[in-house]
C-alpha cells in the first residue's frame, strides 16, 4: 500500500513538473506583465530552416560562377576615399577648438551611477552616458568622480570602469575641460552605491527627468552641490538632452566620444592581435584544440596587409522577443501584444535582420565567399550556431573571437561580457568596412566613430529590406538589383546636409531611423 502511495506520488510531481514548462505555452497572457513578447526555451532548440531558401539558392549558385577582382572588397563599391567628409572634417576641428579654462573653484563632487553595463547591444549606449556624464559635471562646474558602473542583472557582469577605459587617458585629456577623480575624498567615504540603496538621501539626485535640460541641473542639482559639497545622480541614464545646449557642451561631448575613451592597454593588445591575424594570407594553418593560427615569421610577415569586414550580428534573444516580430519558431515562439501584425512591422523596417537576413544581404551587395575573412562582432545569437548556419555557407571565411584566439588568450577575459564587447568594437573600429545587422546603442556609435576618421560604414536599409523579405516570388537577380540601386546612398559617402545637424546626431546617438529622417 505504501509502495503504491510513493508511486502514485512520483506520478502526481512528474505531471506537476510538465504542466509547469507547458503552462506558458497554454496560457500566454498569464506572463504578459514579464515583457511585450515570450519566447519559450524551445525555440531555442529548434532552429527553424532558411525562409528565403530560393534566394539562398540563388546566392550560393551567384557566388559558385563569379569571382571579385580589384582592390575593393565588394563588386561595384568603391574604396573609401580619405578627406572628403566635410563632417568629419569639421567634427575634428570644433573638437580641436575646446578652450574654455577650467575654473579654480569646484562647486563639489559628482557622482553618477551607470546602468545596463557594456555588452553588444550597450556599448554605445554606455558611451554616450560617460559623455553626458562629463557634460552635467561642466555643465555644473563639478568634479566628476570615475562613473560607476552597476551590474548587468541580465549578462552578471561587474567589469567596472577601469577595467575597460584607460583611466589616466581619459582625466588627462579632460583635464583643461573638466576636474575628474578616481575616488572621493575620505571625508565623503561614506557615499557608497550601498550608501543610496537602504533608504532616501538628500544628496542623492533620483527624480530627473528624462532628456534634462542644462537649466534644469542648474536649478535643481546645483544648490545639493553647494549645500553639501556632493550630489549622486541614480539613476543616470538618458538624463542630458540633445537639443538647446550650448555649443560648447555638445563639442565636449564630442571629446569624450572620440578622444577621451580609449580601451585599456590588455584590451587594445589581444584587439590588435586579431586585427594583424585577420589582415594575414587567407591560407590559414589550422590546428586542432584550442590553438587556430600558426604565427608566422619571415616572407610573410612582410606581405601587404589584407583587407577585412566587421558584421555586428545584433540577433540576441532578448532583442528578438522585444520586436514583436516573427522569426519562425512557430508555436514555440510567442508574441503578445503586439500593436501590429508581422507583416506590418516588417514593412516598416522594425524587425531585426536574421544570419541569414545579413548574409543574403552581403551577397546582393557583391560580398564574395572567397574574399578575405568577414569578422563576426556578437556575443550570443538567439537560436544558436543553427542560426548561423546559413550565413556561414555564404561565408565560409567568416572569423570570431574564438576562431583566431587560443584558449589560454581568451582566458584572461573569458565569462566577462563587458571586455568582450571592448574588443569586438576595438576590432572593428581597424575594419575597412562595418556593417551592423541592425541599428542599435553600438551601430549608432561606431558608425559615428567611424564617420569621425572617414571609414566605411553600410548602413542596411532596414525598410526596403523588411519589404523585399516578404516578397516570397522575387529572384535572386531581382533581389541583387534592388539591393544595390537601394543602398547606393549608404555606404559612407559624403552627404549634402547641414554638417552641425550632423555632428550633433552622431554624438547624441540617437536611434537610426530617427537619424535617417532628419539626413
Amino acid at each position: 500500500m505504501k509502495l503504491q502511495y510513493m508511486q502514485c506520488q512520483s506520478q502526481r510531481v512528474a505531471l506537476a513538473g510538465i504542466f509547469v514548462i507547458l503552462l506558458p505555452s497554454f496560457f500566454p497572457n498569464l506572463f504578459a506583465p514579464l515583457g511585450r513578447s515570450y519566447l519559450s526555451t524551445f525555440s531555442e532548440w529548434n532552429a527553424p530552416k532558411p525562409r528565403h531558401l530560393p534566394l539562398l539558392e540563388g546566392a550560393l549558385h551567384h557566388q559558385a560562377v563569379s569571382s571579385l577582382k580589384g582592390c575593393s572588397l565588394t563588386s561595384g563599391l568603391p574604396c573609401p576615399t580619405k578627406d572628403r567628409n566635410p563632417v568629419s572634417t569639421l567634427l575634428r576641428s570644433l573638437v580641436s577648438s575646446l578652450n574654455d579654462a577650467l575654473p579654480k573653484k569646484s562647486e563639489g563632487y559628482i557622482q553618477v551611477f551607470l546602468d545596463g553595463g557594456l555588452n553588444q547591444q550597450r556599448m554605445g549606449y554606455l558611451s554616450s552616458k560617460i559623455c553626458d556624464a562629463v557634460a552635467v559635471a561642466k555643465i555644473l562646474n563639478a568634479t566628476l568622480v570615475l562613473p560607476h558602473l552597476e551590474v548587468n542583472p541580465v549578462w552578471q557582469d561587474s567589469s567596472s570602469f577601469p577595467d575597460i577605459f584607460d583611466v589616466d587617458h581619459f582625466i588627462n585629456v579632460l583635464k583643461d575641460e573638466v576636474s575628474i577623480v578616481q575616488q572621493l575624498p575620505n571625508e565623503y567615504f561614506w557615499s557608497t552605491r550601498e550608501y543610496y540603496a537602504t533608504g532616501i538621501r538628500a544628496i542623492r539626485i533620483k527624480t530627473a527627468p528624462s532628456h534634462a535640460s542644462a537649466h534644469w541641473y542648474l536649478e535643481n542639482v546645483l544648490p545639493v552641490l553647494q549645500s553639501y559639497g556632493i550630489a549622486a545622480i541614480a539613476p543616470f541614464s538618458h538624463r542630458l538632452a540633445f537639443d538647446n545646449l550650448p555649443s560648447d557642451i555638445q563639442h565636449l561631448r564630442c571629446k569624450v566620444n572620440f578622444q577621451a575613451l580609449v580601451f585599456v592597454p590588455k584590451i587594445r593588445m589581444l584587439g590588435g592581435v586579431l586585427v594583424n591575424r585577420l589582415r594575414r594570407s587567407p591560407d590559414r594553418n589550422i590546428a586542432a584544440g584550442t590553438k587556430y593560427l600558426h604565427e608566422r615569421t619571415g616572407s610573410v610577415d612582410k606581405q601587404e596587409p589584407g583587407k577585412f569586414v566587421v558584421l555586428h550580428l545584433r540577433f540576441d534573444k532578448d532583442m528578438a522577443a522585444h520586436s514583436a516580430c516573427d522569426f519562425g519558431g512557430g508555436k514555440a515562439e510567442k508574441v503578445l501584444n503586439s500593436q501590429f501584425t508581422d507583416e506590418e512591422l516588417r514593412n516598416q523596417g522594425r524587425c531585426p535582420l536574421t544570419p541569414e537576413d545579413i548574409g543574403l544581404l552581403l551577397a546582393a551587395l557583391g560580398f564574395s565567399n572567397s574574399t578575405r575573412p568577414l569578422y563576426l562582432a556578437s556575443h550570443k545569437v538567439y537560436g544558436g550556431e543553427a542560426r548561423i548556419s546559413t550565413l556561414r555557407k555564404l561565408f565560409p571565411l567568416m572569423e570570431d573571437k574564438k576562431s583566431l584566439a587560443s584558449a589560454d588568450e581568451l582566458a584572461e577575459v573569458d565569462g566577462k561580457a563587458s571586455v568582450l564587447a571592448a574588443i569586438d568594437y576595438y576590432v572593428s573600429m581597424q575594419s575597412d568596412i562595418f556593417i551592423s545587422a541592425s541599428p542599435g546603442n553600438m551601430h549608432n556609435a561606431l558608425v559615428g566613430h567611424r564617420a569621425y576618421i572617414n571609414l566605411k560604414t553600410i548602413r542596411p536599409n532596414m525598410v526596403l529590406l523588411g519589404q523585399l523579405f516578404l516578397n516570397r516570388s522575387m529572384t535572386w537577380s531581382e533581389f541583387q538589383q534592388a539591393i544595390q540601386n537601394g543602398h547606393k546612398n549608404r555606404q559612407g559617402q559624403e552627404r549634402r546636409s547641414n554638417p552641425y545637424i550632423h555632428i550633433l546626431l552622431l554624438i547624441a546617438c540617437v536611434e537610426l531611423n530617427e537619424y535617417d529622417r532628419r539626413l
